[in-house]
């Protein structure tokens, strides 16, 4: 079945290969296309007079003068009277606080915590003697404990990004300073230093490049930081800095005046002029080297350092540092909340009670006088502070404690979790926060890059077909096909690439004959035809290529005996098999995006000129001669390359006569030097050369997919988790990727920016035409975008993002507003333009609904910023948790909006990792960190907060029961050491072990059924239904605890004719009833025992007897009359067999119904969890047979559509080779003249 696409061709709308920086934009870019826009208003519109200023560049650097930008004129306020340089200095910090501040502000984040401000309030109300009915320090020391073990995890969480914030200040680079190069840390750097960096060096700033060690100051450097990209990127020097500024004593003597833009985000362009020695210099991104990059294959190099520390790119793409609060934090807050207004009005309930008790009975009773003269009312009052104190407990402050122990506990089983551990980069899972391990459970929306994270960004040469013939499957030498072979053995070839895996024999075979001319002439193409770079070392080639998959191409020739082994400006230079030959280059003719394409012609050392030309296959099959042949065996193989999901691209040959040669080298060299449309120029003359081309052949590379990741997002899919993809690469390359990794199927519908626009557009529309009594009446519920059956997925550029939420339009809006003066609504309603903010904001949410019905959505060629911009407003307008995944530089804006941020590990750029929430080393492990990992903390917590608001509902409420018999006095129910100690020791290890261990079913079984996670998406665990439930739970037992001691302790006799009715036995026997019923409850509610669960059930129960007869015992009571006042209680009561008769009575009825009420539920109606529990022996048995079998290769699905690598491959390096500016003679101080090759 082939796959439907929306056609969109012929629209108008947005570049799809330009990617935007809509709301970056300079100022003197929006100048421009303002005026273009005023330009296409209607002309009878009314113009205010406007006066045009031409853009000013308002960032100035002089080289080696430090006091120049001290001066008042570069000072800005900071506070009051104090002012500061506006240039930053080059440290950074990210971390929260300094020896001064840590207390202060530590203290101040924390009371912003409902309970923490709650139990604060009650510690300053239990020192009021009339009020208290506890002592103070009761409340004083476990708030102390709270606050003290939080604030120690924060500084320990500190100290880790003050370390390594220090690693990275405290680097080592070269500075100019007294005429001399100087060691210096990267602090120390200021704008206007020179500085000199060495080849492996990170680049400590954004840096002009002044001059380097190659030729025309030519320096390459790795990106891998700021994209994930490990393929080089190259930047030149001026020339006029390369030539005057080679030595010590010319850089410092250099002054030159550097104006430019101001620090901003935009990571694809730089402006500026260079003002030296009379001279303005025009500057662009080709001369700067970016804070964060890595110098290659560059001995040394020199710069002046132009933005400084916060104000480098790198930084400013870095975004804010939020702070992040699980769901489940926010439900507790808000529960608090709820407690609190329980709270007061079950205290001021019972005042009033304890009022009109005192007026009809208290005041009466003479031996209930306590010589003080206080009215009811007034000790209406005392009384209502005294059951805040004494109810206080139904949020007890052990629980914050216990919930930051939890999540230190399940961030510990992260990093220690062996099946996320790489051994290749020696790099474990790391949990790098501690309070969002719940929220791994509750995932909606995945946002992943692509680059580095989806992908290795590793090209490799997987097949090809030659004159109709298919290579690449595991064949023997003669041609028998294997189901297994072994790889080739390069030996032959002592400048092969010995780690070029391939395992069709034939064709080396084939190719080491030299009988098959067809065959000779593909690999001498892949070696010829091309823009890589080489630098031999050491007597080995390393090549530098423009993308992975040039390199990839002719590292395949190079393994064939097709070396490419030098080049100048007009020849280059192969060895073909043992011969070295070198052709003369008469053009070049470059890929881009419009050609998709790229050809060199050549004159052979025969004197016949040819021209060699690779690209997509539907533009070299639009200019194949008549005479072309294997025309319809390539096209079926190309398909079958395609189904694979292989980069494909087609090879092809022209030989040319002298009299066309000469014919169009004339008109290529007017093409040249036309002054207008000089590109349009040049592709229309290369048109007239690039026809009647015979087919070669074709080649399949294969973009390698991290391990595991079709299979993971399969997985996840079916757990309901979407993934979006967010790529600043070119649309088909991302739409390539998303079919390898079965993100995108042939059955899907795929619609592009245009077409959704459209449909944006005409819904807007529709609701403009809405009369308004319809919009002000009921809210109708959406139609849907997409209303016919089938998938639909969602491919969008970021300038048609732009486009879809006005972002472009905002902006130049509000550079109108600046310059006109007020803006008039606009007249038209159907241009497209917002009406007003409610407008813009219908859009936006129309935009998320309509993605949201896709199963797939994946925005390429946008900017750091518009990826965050897409979070933020699936989070805005869905309210789900969303999860940001990648491994660059570009990706960290996106980690730090989304609810968790992941960052890829053991890559070369760890600037993701730094921003990240956890780390890892491949995305296949995100599948077991959400799925075990995420599910079980989900879970636990959820279990955890529910039985801990149960078992202190059921032993607060005893207090309000026991106040109806008491006067309402504030009398507590309990003595004094229970109260103190039934959080700390009597109910608090097995709940906590249930939040720590706990598993419904093992990981395996986790993985093998993803719809597990389906109920900590729909927050099914833990909501308000479930708080109410632990609520009424908890009142049911505390009148079960209260009433069944009390009706037995009416009117009865003990054995020993004593009545054992006295208030002490009977709190010996309801908290005795309480610690029985909250230990054997917790024990129903775990699902996974160990011994370690056994021991602390048993273990609590003990304890809490132990405890008990000890400070009951007489000793103690003599040494502490005033503070063990129940002496000998317990030892009198628990002798009784009527009261043990009335525990269990208790303990009984409390159980019975909970346990009645499990069992329907898991009969009648069992959830998946309970049906895969019960299913659990049968399910382990598959799974162990599963992984007896050999495991099936991963199918990937069908296409239809070519996946071509020249769709994707970005420009070259043709200029720079053309120029010749790579290969020049340069004058030695001897005078003598020598040429470098790189």
């Amino acid at each position: 079945m082939s796959r439907r696409r929306v056609d969109s061709r012929g629209s108008l709308g947005p570049d799809d290969e330009v990617m935007p920086y809509s709301d970056d934009e300079t100022d003197d870019e929006l100048e421009v296309s303002s005026e273009e826009e005023e330009q296409e208003e209607p002309p009878g519109a009314p113009q205010p007079p406007v006066e045009v200023r031409p853009s000013e560049l308002g960032w100035k650097v002089k080289a080696n003068d430090r006091p120049y930008h001290q001066l008042p004129e570069f000072q800005k306020k900071v506070f009051l009277c104090f002012k500061k340089s506006r240039y930053s200095g080059n440290a950074i910090k990210t971390y929260k606080y300094n020896v001064l501040t840590f207390i202060p502000l530590n203290l101040f984040e924390q009371l912003k915590r409902a309970a923490n401000l709650y139990f604060l309030a009650l510690l300053i109300l239990q020192i009021i003697p009339d009020i208290s009915t506890l002592p103070w320090y009761t409340t004083l020391i476990p708030l102390v404990v709270v606050l003290g073990v939080t604030a120690i995890k924060d500084l320990v969480d500190d100290l880790a990004r003050h370390r390594m914030d220090k690693e990275i200040n405290n680097r080592k680079c070269e500075v100019l300073l007294d005429g001399r190069f100087q060691g210096s840390k990267w602090r120390e750097i200021q704008v206007g230093d020179v500085v000199r960096l060495k080849k492996n060096d990170f680049i400590p700033a954004d840096i002009l490049l002044l001059s380097s060690s190659n030729p025309n100051s030519l320096c390459y450097v790795e990106t891998a930081e700021l994209d994930g990209e490990t393929n080089l990127k190259f930047k030149l020097g001026l020339r006029v800095t390369d030539e005057r500024l080679q030595n010590e004593h010319e850089l410092a003597d250099f002054d030159a005046l550097i104006e430019c833009e101001e620090p901003n985000n935009r990571l694809d362009k730089f402006i500026g002029t260079m003002l030296w020695q009379r001279e303005r210099y025009p500057l662009d991104l080709d001369n700067m080297l970016l804070r964060g990059c890595k110098v290659r294959n560059t001995e040394e190099c020199h710069g002046l350092v132009i933005f400084a520390g916060a104000d480098t790119k790198i930084m400013r793409n870095g975004g804010k540092t939020r702070f992040k609060r699980t769901k489940i934090d926010e439900l507790m807050n808000y529960m608090v909340y709820t407690i609190f207004v329980l709270l007061i009005l079950v205290a001021a309930g019972l005042a009033i009670g304890h009022t009109f008790w005192y007026e009809e009975i208290g005041s009466k009773a003479w031996y209930l006088y306590d010589g003080k003269d206080q009215d009811a009312s007034y000790r209406g009052f005392l009384s209502f502070w005294g059951y805040i104190i004494v109810l206080n407990t139904m949020v007890p402050i052990s629980l914050y404690v216990s919930v930051e122990v939890i999540r230190l506990g399940q961030s510990k089983f992260i990093n220690w979790d062996l099946q996320m551990y790489h051994a290749e980069k020696d790099t474990p899972a790391k949990a790098r926060t501690t309070t969002l391990n719940e929220q791994l459970g509750q995932i909606e929306y995945i946002f992943s890059d692509k680059t580095g994270t989806l992908t290795q960004n590793i090209m490799q040469f997987k097949k090809c077909t030659i004159a109709g013939r298919t290579y690449g499957d595991p064949t023997t030498a003669e041609g028998v096909s294997l189901d297994r072979g072994r790889p080739v053995d390069w030996s032959w070839n002592n400048l092969a690439d010995k780690k070029f895996p391939f395992l069709d024999h034939s064709l080396v075979s084939c190719v080491r004959s030299r009988k098959d001319k067809d065959a000779t002439e593909f690999f001498k193409l892949l070696s010829l035809c091309h823009t890589v770079m080489v630098e031999n070392k050491d007597g080995e080639l390393i090549y530098q290529a423009a993308s992975p998959d040039e390199g990839a191409l002719v590292t395949a020739a190079r393994n064939f005996g097709y070396v490419f082994l030098s080049r100048t400006q007009d020849t280059i230079t192969i060895r073909e098999m043992d011969k070295e030959v070198t052709y003369e280059m008469l053009a070049l003719l470059d890929f881009n995006s419009d050609r998709k394409r790229m050809s060199i012609i050549l004159k052979f050392p025969d004197g016949r000129v040819r021209l060699y030309c690779k690209g997509a296959d539907t533009v070299i099959y639009e200019r194949l001669s008549p005479d072309s042949r294997h025309k319809e065996t390539t096209q079926a193989a190309l398909d079958i390359f395609a189904n694979a999901t292989l980069r494909t691209l087609c090879l092809s040959y022209k030989d040319i006569s002298a009299a066309e040669w000469d014919d169009w080298s004339r008109r290529h060299r007017e093409a040249q030097i036309s002054m207008s449309d000089r590109d349009a120029a040049l592709d229309h003359v290369y048109e007239q050369i690039e026809n009647n081309l015979m087919l070669i052949g074709a080649t399949a590379i294969e973009d390698k997919l991290q391990d595991g990741v079709p299979e993971t997002i399969a997985k996840l899919a079916k757990a309901d988790i979407k993934i979006w993809v967010l790529t600043g690469d070119k649309k088909e390359t991302a739409e390539n990727i998303g079919f390898s990794c079965s993100l995108l199927t042939d059955e899907m519908q795929i619609h592009y920016g245009e077409d959704v626009n459209e449909k944006l557009r005409i819904r807007q529309t529709n609701r403009r035409n809405e009369p308004q009594t319809v919009l002000r009446g009921k809210k109708r519920p959406a139609e849907p975008f997409f209303p016919m059956p089938g998938r639909n997925a969602l491919i969008i550029t970021g300038g048609w993002l732009n486009e879809i939420l006005y972002e472009k339009k905002k902006k130049r809006r509000r550079l109108r507003l600046r310059r006109l003066g007020k803006r008039t609504p606009p007249a038209n309603t159907q241009d497209g333009q917002p009406m007003d903010d409610r407008e813009k904001e219908l859009r936006q949410i129309d935009f998320v609904d309509m993605a949201c019905e896709c199963e797939a959505v994946i925005c390429c060629r946008v900017t750091p910023k518009q990826k965050a911009n897409v979070v933020s407003l699936v989070k805005k307008y869905k309210k789900a948790v969303t999860l940001s995944i990648g491994d660059g530089a570009n990706d960290v804006n996106m980690i730090k909006t989304a609810d968790i941020g992941v960052g890829i590990s053991g890559q070369e750029g760890m600037q993701a990792v730094m921003s990240s929430d956890y780390a890892f080393a491949q995305f296949r492990y995100l599948e077991r960190l959400l799925l075990v990992h995420g599910r079980w903390s989900y879970i636990r917590m959820c279990k955890f907060l529910r039985f801990f608001f149960f078992k202190n509902f059921a032993f607060t409420l005893v207090h309000f029961w026991y106040s109806f018999f008491s006067g309402y006095s504030s009398q507590v129910a309990y003595e004094d050491w229970f109260i103190t100690l039934y959080n700390l020791c009597y109910s608090s290890l097995p709940v906590l072990l249930v939040g720590l261990l706990d598993q419904d079913v093992n990981d395996k079984l986790s993985l093998k059924f993803p719809k597990l996670y389906l109920p900590g998406q729909q927050g099914l665990l833990f909501n308000y239904k479930n708080f109410f439930t632990s609520l009424f739970h908890g009142i049911f037992v505390s009148l079960i605890i209260f009433f069944i001691p009390y009706g037995a302790f009416l009117q009865t006799m003990g054995q020993d004719g004593e009545a054992p009715s006295d208030y002490q036995s009977f709190a010996v026997v309801t908290s005795s009833s309480l610690v029985f019923i909250v230990n054997l409850q917790i024990s129903l509610d775990t699902s996974y025992w160990t011994f370690v669960n056994c021991f602390a059930v048993l273990g609590s129960i003990a304890i809490y007897f132990g405890i008990m007869f000890d400070i009951h015992s007489a000793g103690i009571h003599v040494i502490f009359p005033s503070m063990f006042k129940f002496t000998g209680a317990a030892s009198n009561a628990l002798r009784q067999p009527y009261l043990w008769l009335t525990i269990i009575l208790s303990v009984g009825i409390s159980l019975l119904p909970v346990i009645c009420i499990q069992f329907l539920y898991k009969s009648i109606w069992p959830s998946v969890g309970d049906k895969v529990q019960r299913n659990r022996k049968k399910y382990e048995m598959e799974l162990e047979e599963d992984e007896k079998k050999k495991p099936s290769a991963f199918e990937r699905g069908r296409r239809s559509r070519r996946s071509a690598y020249a769709f994707s491959h970005s420009r070259g390096y043709a200029d720079l080779i053309a120029s010749g500016r790579s290969i020049r003679r340069r004058p030695t101080r001897g005078g003598v003249q020598r040429e470098e090759n790189i």
